[in-house]
C-alpha cells in the first residue's frame, strides 16, 4: 500500500543519534555538534517544536536566545517508552522493541505496558534487546531525574550502568547535571523532565497550567545554560509533541461495534493502536479499518509498517509485537476500547503517538559549547 506521511522539516535530525553524535563531540568528530570536553542531554518530556512556536512568549530563552536551535524528529510510535529507549540506544524500535505504550507478548493474550510493565507485570529487562549507551560508550554516564525512578524496570532496562542522581526539584536537578559534566571530564549526562508531559497530558497543551510548568523549563534551561562549565555542551530536546483531543473528539469502541470483528486484543495507545486479529482475521480487520477509518487515520497492515520502515530495521523477533493492524489518528481524535471498566484514561486531554508533525517534530537546542 502507498501512503503519504507529514514532510520533515528541512535539517531535522533523528533522536536516536543524539546521544551517540554527543558522544563523538567529546572526541572532536561529531557531525552535529562542536567538540566539548562532556556534554548534557535534557530530555524536556512532551515539549514538541510546535508547541513551543505557538508559546514562545511563555518561553523566551527556549524559543528565542537560547543558542543555536534547530529540530529533531523523534521515534515512531511517538511515545515516551520508544522514543527514550531509542535515545539511550541509538536505535530504532523495530531493533530494540519497545514499538508502543502497550504491545502484545507474542504466542499469548497479554499486552503489557512498555513503561511499568516490568514492575507490575514481570516483563524481563531482555525484552529491551538493544545494549544501552549507558552502558557501552565507554563513558562516565549519569542519569538525573525524578527519585521515584530509580528503582524502575524501564530504568534498568534503558539507563544500565550509568549512575543514577535523584532529584525531585526541578531547578535543583539541572544544576546537578550542570555539577557533574563540569567536574567529570569525558561524561555523558541524561537530565530529564517529565513534569510538563504530565500536566500536558491531565489539563491539555492549551491550558494555564501547562504554561506554568513551560516557563518552569524555561527557567531550568537558562539556569542550566549559565551553569555549564567551560567546554561542555548541552541538547535541549524532548521525546514528543502533544495534540489536544476533547472528549467529543473520542472514538468509543463498544460491544457490537463492526469495527471489532476479528480483534482479539487491542495495545498501543489512543492515537496510535495496536490491533491483535483473531488468526486468519487480519485481512478483514484492515479492509473493514480502512473503510471506516482511512480518511482521518493511516491504516496499515504490519507488513506495512514493516516495508515503509516507519520503525527502522525490524527484528523478526519483534515483528509479532506489531499489531496486524496499526492505527495512527491523523485527525485530532483517539479511540479508546469502552469496553474497558477502567474509564479514567479517558479523562486525559493532551495526547500523542502517531505521525503528525505536531507530535514527530521535537526542538533541538544547542547550549554551551555546542551553541
Amino acid at each position: 500500500m502507498s501512503f503519504s506521511l507529514p514532510a520533515d522539516p528541512p535539517r531535522a535530525r533523528s533522536l536516536t543519534g543524539v546521544v551517540r553524535q554527543m558522544s563523538a563531540a567529546l572526541d572532536g568528530r561529531s557531525d552535529w555538534f562542536a567538540p566539548a570536553t562532556s556534554a548534557v542531554v535534557f530530555v524536556i518530556d512532551g515539549l514538541g517544536a510546535h508547541n513551543l512556536a505557538s508559546r514562545s512568549g511563555h518561553a523566551r530563552f527556549l524559543a528565542q536566545s537560547g543558542g543555536k536551535k534547530d529540530v529533531a524528529r523523534t521515534v515512531f510510535p511517538s511515545t515516551t517508552a520508544s522514543a527514550l529507549t531509542s535515545l539511550l540506544t541509538g536505535v530504532l524500535p523495530g531493533e530494540h522493541g519497545i514499538v508502543g505504550y502497550r504491545a502484545r507478548v507474542p504466542g499469548t493474550d497479554d499486552v503489557l505496558n512498555q513503561l511499568r510493565g516490568w514492575d507490575t507485570d514481570g516483563l524481563a529487562l531482555s525484552w529491551q534487546r538493544a545494549t544501552p549507551l549507558t552502558k557501552s560508550s565507554g563513558r562516565p554516564f549519569s542519569i538525573v531525574t525524578k527519585r521515584e525512578y530509580e528503582a524502575t524496570g524501564f530504568t534498568a532496562a534503558t539507563q544500565a550502568g550509568a549512575a543514577f542522581h535523584g532529584i525531585d526539584d526541578l531547578a535543583e536537578r539541572v544544576l546537578t547535571a550542570a555539577d557533574i559534566a563540569s567536574r567529570t571530564p569525558g561524561s555523558l549526562v541524561y537530565l530529564y523532565a517529565p513534569e510538563l508531559d504530565g500536566v500536558g497530558h491531565r489539563r491539555g497543551w492549551e491550558s494555564d497550567e501547562w504554561l506554568v510548568e513551560l516557563e518552569k523549563a524555561d527557567a531550568a534551561t537558562r539556569a542550566l545554560a549559565a551553569a555549564l562549565g567551560p567546554g561542555v555542551g548541552a541538547v535541549v530536546t524532548a521525546d514528543h509533541g502533544m495534540v489536544d483531543v476533547p472528549r467529543h473528539r473520542h472514538v468509543l469502541l463498544q460491544d457490537g461495534d463492526t469495527l471489532l470483528d476479528g480483534v482479539r486484543l487491542i495495545g498501543g495507545e489512543p492515537r496510535m493502536l495496536h490491533l491483535y486479529a483473531e488468526p486468519g482475521a487480519a485481512p478483514a480487520v484492515l479492509r473493514a479499518w480502512r473503510e471506516a477509518e482511512a480518511s482521518r487515520s493511516w491504516v496499515l497492515s504490519r507488513q506495512d509498517v514493516i516495508d515503509s520502515g516507519l520503525m527502522g530495521p525490524v527484528d523478526d523477533e519483534v515483528a509479532p509485537r506489531i499489531g496486524d493492524v496499526v492505527v495512527a489518528a491523523r485527525a485530532g481524535i483517539v479511540y479508546y476500547d469502552d469496553r474497558l471498566s477502567d474509564k479514567g484514561p479517558q479523562k486525559m486531554i493532551g495526547q500523542h503517538g502517531s505521525l503528525t508533525a505536531e507530535e514527530r517534530v521535537v526542538p533541538l537546542l544547542r547550549l554551551g559549547a555546542f551553541a
